[in-house]
This record gives structure tokens, sequence and C-alpha cells, in this order.
């Protein structure tokens, strides 16, 4: 039984609201024909709707069988309308490609009927209203008064329990429309029907009840439904059905769509062309942004690994240096009536006393890293943390001649340019540790032996190296003592580390180096190695620790001598090159800036044998005092006096050897005062006799010198009376041969002439000393004094002290973080 409880519709147009039904109240029996009547726009398909469950009421409730409908959901409503109601439409609403059977089966296809159940229901409707030899026809080939049965066909197809019917003859002849009101008087008689319709004579002859609506309310009702007749009717009532949700198989769903294709062809291909396009434009865009973000996140990721952020332990600040630098092209606003002096110099000679060194404390920065604090901050942001701790690995190998070397470069270059250039150790290493300090760092392109970055879990390589490189021969470390060469797209290695490989000897670089000297031609040589030669390359490695021996309570350096070289080389740890890496095609940038790289596993292994050894127990045992040389580490004392000094020698005399005291005293020996130095000239020159002998000798070794092209000239001051010049030709004497005096007596000269001729003297001095020749130049190189000697300083104790970095008893030196690519 269906019922309408103050039933009101409100539509609300901009600020207008139009009350389309207006507390309604309708109750209707289970079989009888209703027609609603009235005129247009009264809401006579707005109840039509609500009854059909088409539109929502704004306020009261519709009860079907009982069961409020306030509390419906879509898929209730669903239900409804596919088992319970039925419509009929005055444009009949059929599909035109489809035949009239196809039609009527449309209505059973949410249902879940199969197919030829379905087929069999919709036989069945259209012998119903007289169209049983018209299966296969189209809609377009058949009358209204056919389209309409073919409707009310599918609506009763269902067997639905209400028909709803919005004037079924408004679009058909007077003959047709008693037709169909004959049909739907014979449905009436099982099931309740509701028309709308404008024609009250057909109401008034074949429905069982009229209401009539006005503005919305109800007027007047013909036979209203008492509550006495709810109670008789309701044992009659059949039972109710079992109500089935809605659904359609995909089978039926694909060929309904497959057909419905097929019967507009131009247009599906249209479409279909048109949509094609859409799409691929579409997924063209996308693939190309796609594909450029994660080229542009390949990139920062493999730039962020090359270039990490770095952490050191100390650090020298540049940036007063640095802005000294970018200011020098700006200077202060003047007037423009006079030359001004710039002050470039002293400006970066005050940035330079400016520097601060900064120092971090990396051992609390790695506890509060490992504690755990900021794993969710790690883990978006930090793609893998580095500990360095300058670990300056002593790796010994054999060259192309047999002989023990040092697979280190920078060592090897340091030594070889201090016997070319006449520089020690000390001095080339003070200069390395300067540029080191400023950021410019003369022996990158010397590095050879690298730690890779580790990976999680204990992973001995990062999978970041594994994104960037390939191994083209041999496989991935798997023991600490396994090492890998790596070269670079072009299967090529720096002949800057073919010594540290044991591919060249000393000798040869040597003389590239002498030859560089002469200003001669190198001739380049490119070599070539299978992969199974390089593979089978033996390197060794030794502690720093075990290049000192203690012998007779003194510690010696086993690796001065080619023999000592030998032996630690026969007893130090065998390192395997395990493969060979090449960087891949994809890595825009590579992370790896040494030749022979190394695990973790192998630094932690020379932490742990390190600490084992005598001479680190000694020294840890008394960390003030240097264990190789015996004496107390420099400390920085601002008050110490000639006394202590004095005293402090007096007893490291007294420590030493004979062999030792005898160093000592050659020492001091080769040490020449200037007041010596003067004293020594003097003597020189009063054996050579009065001024005028003097003049004609200096003279006379002058011009064998400079040869006969020279005219010999003197220029004298009466301040400098003991020093004779030959000077260069006639046409310059005036100008350039006073030039080339010594700052003393040139002075004294200039300070005899008039102050005319001064002036003229300097201006012309000056423009001939830019126009000197290379010759000239030469002349005046060759009179400039050599510079002072280099103080040295003992490196012993530096060779083997990075080796105490173990995490209990020392700080890291270094800590690079490898970000990801920003998302």
């Amino acid at each position: 039984m269906l019922q309408l409880k103050k039933i009101c519709k409100d539509y609300v147009t901009g600020t207008e609201t139009v009350h389309a039904l207006c507390e309604v109240d309708l109750a209707f029996r289970p079989c009888e024909f209703v027609s609603v009547l009235g005129p247009s726009g009264c809401g006579k398909t707005t109840l039509l709707n609500l009854i059909g469950g088409l539109d929502q009421y704004t306020s009261g409730d519709l009860v079907i069988n009982g069961r409020s409908t306030k509390h419906f959901k879509a898929r209730d409503w669903d239900t409804y309308r596919n088992h319970t109601i039925g419509f009929v439409f005055q444009t009949y609403n059929l599909i035109p490609h489809q035949t009239v059977l196809a039609n009527v089966e449309l209505a059973l296809t949410l249902s879940g009927v199969s197919k030829a159940e379905r087929r069999r229901r919709a036989k069945e409707a259209l012998e119903k209203v007289g169209l049983g030899d018209q299966l296969n026809k189209r809609p377009n080939q058949m009358s209204g008064g056919q389209m309409q049965r073919v409707a009310i066909a599918r609506a009763l197809v269902n067997d639905p329990d209400i028909l709803l019917a919005d004037e079924p003859t408004g679009a058909l002849d007077s003959t047709t429309s008693v037709q169909i009101m004959e049909l739907l008087k014979e449905i009436a008689a099982t099931r309740l029907v509701v028309m709308v319709t404008h024609n009250p004579e057909l109401a008034d002859t074949y429905s069982t009840r009229i209401i009539r609506l006005l503005d919305g309310r109800i007027q007047s009702d013909s036979a209203p439904f008492e509550a006495e007749e709810e109670e008789e009717i309701a044992p009659a009532q059949k039972p109710s059905k079992k109500e089935r949700k809605t659904s359609m198989s995909f089978f039926t769903a694909f060929a309904l769509s497959l057909r419905n294709l097929l019967t507009k062809k131009t247009r599906t291909a249209l479409v279909s062309f048109a949509g094609s396009i859409g799409i691929i434009g579409i997924a063209l865009i996308l693939a190309l942004s796609t594909g450029i973000n994660n080229y542009i996140t390949d990139v920062q990721r493999d730039t962020l690994s090359s270039y990490p952020v770095s952490l050191q332990a100390e650090q020298t600040d540049m940036t007063a240096l640095m802005e000294a630098m970018m200011s020098a092209q700006e200077s202060e606003q003047h007037d423009l009536d006079a030359v001004y002096s710039s002050s470039v110099l002293d400006d970066l000679l005050n940035a330079m006393t400016q520097t601060d060194k900064n120092t971090n404390n990396l051992a609390d920065f790695k506890a509060y890293l490992e504690s755990g604090a900021v794993d969710a901050i790690l883990e978006e942001s930090v793609r893998a943390i580095h500990y360095g701790y300058d670990l300056n690995l002593n790796v010994l190998t054999k060259d192309v001649n047999g002989d023990v070397v040092k697979s280190d470069m920078m060592e090897m270059m340091q030594t070889a340019m201090g016997e070319l250039y006449g520089m020690s150790d000390t001095g080339l290493g003070n200069m390395e540790n300067i540029m080191s300090m400023t950021g410019m760092d003369m022996m990158a392109g010397f590095e050879v032996w690298q730690e890779m970055v580790a990976g999680e879990n204990g992973a001995l390589v990062s999978e970041m190296v594994k994104e960037q490189y390939d191994v083209i021969a041999g496989n991935w470390p798997t023991a600490y003592n396994e090492v890998m060469l790596v070269v670079n797209s072009n299967n090529e290695i720096s002949d800057l580390c073919l010594y540290a490989l044991g591919l060249v000897s000393e000798e040869e670089i040597k003389e590239v180096l002498a030859s560089s000297m002469k200003g001669e031609a190198i001739e380049a040589q490119q070599f070539s190695w299978s992969y199974e030669e390089l593979m089978a390359k033996d390197f060794r490695l030794v502690l720093g620790s075990a290049f000192y021996h203690n012998i007779d309570g003194k510690w010696v350096n086993m690796g001065d001598t080619p023999s000592g070289l030998k032996a630690l080389y026969e007893t130090g740890t065998p390192l395997k090159i395990s493969g060979i890496l090449r960087p891949n095609k994809d890595a825009s940038a590579a992370m790896i800036t040494g030749t022979v790289v190394y695990t973790t596993a192998l630094t932690d292994h020379v932490i742990a044998e390190g600490l084992k050894s005598e001479a680190i127990k000694q020294q840890l045992a008394d960390p003030d005092v240097d264990v190789l040389s015996g004496l107390p580490f420099p400390q920085e004392e601002t008050d110490i006096t000639v006394a202590v000094m004095r005293d402090r020698l007096t007893a490291h005399i007294a420590k030493l050897k004979t062999d030792g005291k005898a160093a000592w005293y050659a020492t001091v020996m080769s040490y020449i005062s200037e007041e010596d130095v003067q004293q020594q000239v003097q003597m020189q020159l009063s054996m050579m006799g009065d001024d005028e002998a003097r003049i004609q000798m200096l003279a006379q070794a002058l011009s064998q010198e400079f040869g006969s092209r020279w005219t010999r000239h003197s220029v004298t001051s009466p301040s400098c009376p003991r020093r004779s010049w030959k000077r260069i030709p006639p046409r310059c004497w005036r100008r350039a041969s006073v030039c080339r005096l010594p700052r003393r007596c040139k002075r004294s000269w200039q300070a005899s002439l008039p102050s005319s001729r001064r002036r003229c003297w300097m201006r012309r001095c000056r423009a001939s000393t830019r126009r000197a020749s290379s010759g000239c130049m030469r002349k005046r190189r060759a009179s400039c004094s050599p510079p002072p000697p280099i103080k040295t300083t003992c490196r012993r104790w530096a060779m083997w002290t990075p080796i105490l970095r173990h995490p209990s008893i020392c700080t890291p030196t270094s800590l690079r973080i490898r970000t990801r690519s920003p998302q």
C-alpha cells in the first residue's frame, strides 16, 4: 500500500521559492485506476515523480507497504524503482536502434535476470499489449499507439506493483487513446495505476478514482481511501516479492555498449578519433612532465651525492676574505678631479688576518644522530651519513721494476718536486695544508684510495653507489680486504694514479717532471691492461704503527729504507681487487673521486688492529709526550724565557746518543748569521785593494759575463764610493742603469740630484723598466739574493697519528651527509 503523509515539495530559484506541493495527504489501494487532473503547473507531474522515486520531497513522509522512506539510501531508491514502479512516458523514450523486443528486455537487465528468462518475459509482455507479431521491428517503423504499447509492455515486464503513466494519450488520436485506456483499465485490475491526464472525459470513463489538484493542494478526491478499508484489504494483499538489488552483468553491459557503438559507426569513429587525440595529448603531457621531473630528480640526487653537506671538525671561515675580494671591484665614490689610490691590498691583508677558525663538536652531534631523535627527518631528507677520520692508508705494492713502493701518489709527488725544485717535504706539506684550509686543494687530483659509502643494515656498499656504477668485471666486495678499481666512462684511469697502482716506476715520473722543468715537449703515451691483469695486482696494507719498531727504547721508522719497506710488504695484510667499476650512462654525476675504493669494514679493521699495537698503547698511556721522539708535544706558551729554552735544550741534548748529537751539531754549525756574512764580505773586499782596483775588477768580470755588446759604464755616488756597477747600452744607461742599482745606493744617488732632474729621472726610470728586454730582466733576477732557508719540523708523529681514531677515544674529523632529491 502507498501512502503520502503531509508531503511538501519546494523549488528554490535564486531568492524565490516555488511551492509545488503543499501538505498532500493521500492513500492508495493496491488495485485501482487513479486519475490525477488539474491545470498545468498545479503539481501533477511533481506528484507522479515523488511517487516514482524520481524526485525527493521537502517535508512529510512517503510510506511504501508500511515502511517509511525518510532514511532511504540511493541503493534503496534504485531497488524501489526497479522492482516496484513501472513508468509509461508521454514521449515513449524508446531506443531507436534497438528492436521492440530489445527495448522491452532492457528493463530486465538491471534486475539480474538471465538472457533466456528476459526474452521469455518480454515476449509475454508484448503479447499482452497485442504486439506479439512485431517483435523485430524498430520504433521508427511503428505508429504512435504501437510505440505507446511497447512503453506499457516495458513498464509491465518487471511485474511492478505500481504503474505510473504521465499523459499516455497526449500524443495519440482518439481511437488509439481509447485502446490505450482500455489496456490500462485491464492492468488496473491487478495493480495500482496512477495516471496524469488533461482529458477529464477519459478519466471519468475509465478511472475508478479521480483526484483534482490546484496550486499544489488537493481540491477533491472522488473515492478517498478510508482506514476501515485498510483493515479489510490487508489480509487480501498478495505476498510481497523478495526484492533483489539492482545489478547488471559485465557481459550484458559490454554487449549493450558494443551494439550502441556499431549502430552509429560514423559518430563512433569521430568520437573515438577526437577522444584519442585528447587522451594521447594528455598522455604525452603526463609522460613528458613525469620524465622531466624524474630526470631533474635523478640529476639532483646524483649531484647531491657528489657534493654532500659536509661538516668539518675544524674549518676556516673565509667569509671576510671573499667579501674583500668581491668588493675589490667596488670603490668609494669621490670627485673626479684627481687620481686616487684604491686600498685593495690593505683590505685583502686585513681580511686574511681576520679569518676565523670554527670548531664543531662532531662527537656530540654524532651521538645525537645515532640516538634516533631525528629518524623521521633523516628518513625523509637524508640518504646516507658517512663519517670520515682522515685515515691515510699505508698501502704498499710493487712497481714494474719489482721494487716495493707506497701506493701514495701525493707523497711521491712531494718527494719528486722537493728534489727538482729544491723544496723540502715540510715546505710542500705546509703549502698543501694552507691551500686545503683555504679550499684550494692542490693535490685533489692525486687522490687514489677512497672509502665508499656504506649501506643500510650492515651492507658494505650503499645502494646509491650501485645506482651510479656498473660492475664491468668481478663483483662487489664481500670482505674487509676486498677493494674495487674505478675507471671513467671511457674505461680509463688517470695517468696521475699509475704510479700508485704500480703500473709505472718513480723514475718515469721524475723524468716527466724534469722534462717539464726544462721546457721540453712531453710526448703523451697510452697504455692498456686487461681486466685480469689489473685484478691480479697485489696490494698490502700496513698499519701506521707497524712502521715503527722499538730498538733499545727508541722507535725506528722501518719505512725509511727499501729493505724496511720490503719487510713491511711481506708482513702486510693482502688486499684483493674484487671488481672494476664504471659510471653507468644514466648517472649524471659520479660520487667517487678516487681510483681504488674500499669499504668501511677495512676502516674498522685498521682501528681494531691499531689499538693492539705497543706504540699506540704507550702513547695512550702518556698522551702528553711524543713516544717517537721522547719530547713533549708542543704547547702554546706565551711566557717562555731564554732560560727555560736553554734548560729544555740541555735536557734534550743529554738524552741524545752520539749519532743524534752529531746530527744536531751539524745542523747548528750549518747556520750562518747575517753578521757573519757581512764580516766575510768586508774581509774579501779589503783583500781586493783600493776602490779603483775593485771597480776595474768588477767591470772586467761583468763585461765577460754579459758579452761585448754591453758598454762599460760606471755610476757612482758620493755616499757609495766602494761600489762600482757595469751598466747597459749607451742609449739607455742614464735611464735604466740607475734603475737597477741596489735600493741603498739608488737612494743616495737620487739625493745628489737637483729636484727637477730627480723627478725627470724617476719618470724615465719607470718607463724604461717597463720596456726592459728579457735579457735585462734575467740579469736583474740574477742579481737577486736567494730566499732564506725554510725551517723544517719533525713529521714522524703525523705519519701514524691518524690511526688513533677509535670512537671510544677520538672524535671524527668530518661528517658528510648525502641528501635525497627534493620532492
